[in-house]
């Protein structure tokens, strides 16, 4: 299998980071039906204090038998409330959870890609550098050649000057 290339590996990791940017999203759009529950609760319970008002002035003025019926309505409406609470409380560790299982098991592949990506460059640039240092030396070793000859030469003429 070929090695990839910097810019495919690049092009992974924009992709990857990309999928990352949907997190956000879908964590706004989880914020934002908890602030619709909220909403729609604090309404509910806005009801339900209002009915209680009007449960006990009727209370007040009533006998015993509507008042037992008032507290027996009472106790099932805050069963119901909690029931629902702690539904959706359930609900959204669960979805919490997932989401943190979900942001591990990228983050995880994500770190492994990049240390694949970190040592093929390290592997990379100890090849070049190599190859850059043979390079090296052989324009080093040539220039030696060269200076050799152009020494030789001057002595040459030097002792052909002085000989004259």
């Amino acid at each position: 299998m070929r090695e990839r290339t910097i810019d495919e590996r690049v092009d992974i990791l924009e992709r990857r980071v990309g999928d990352l940017e949907v997190l956000p999203a879908r964590l706004d759009a989880l914020e934002l039906q908890i602030v619709q529950l909220r909403t729609e609760m604090r309404a509910e319970f806005s009801a339900v204090r209002q009915e209680m008002g009007a449960l006990n002035a009727s209370m007040r003025a009533g006998d015993e038998s509507t008042r037992q019926e008032i507290r027996a309505v009472d106790e099932s409406l805050r069963q119901e409330i909690q029931k629902f609470d702690g539904s959706l409380r359930q609900e959204i560790r669960a979805v919490d959870d997932s989401l943190r299982q979900e942001i591990q098991k990228f983050d995880t592949s994500l770190r492994q890609e990049i240390r694949a990506v970190d040592e093929s460059l390290r592997q990379e640039i100890r090849a070049s550098d190599a190859s850059l240092r043979v390079e090296i030396r052989a324009a080093n070793d040539e220039t030696q050649r060269y200076m050799r000859v152009l020494h030789e030469e001057v002595m040459s003429r030097i002792k052909t000057i002085r000989e004259g």
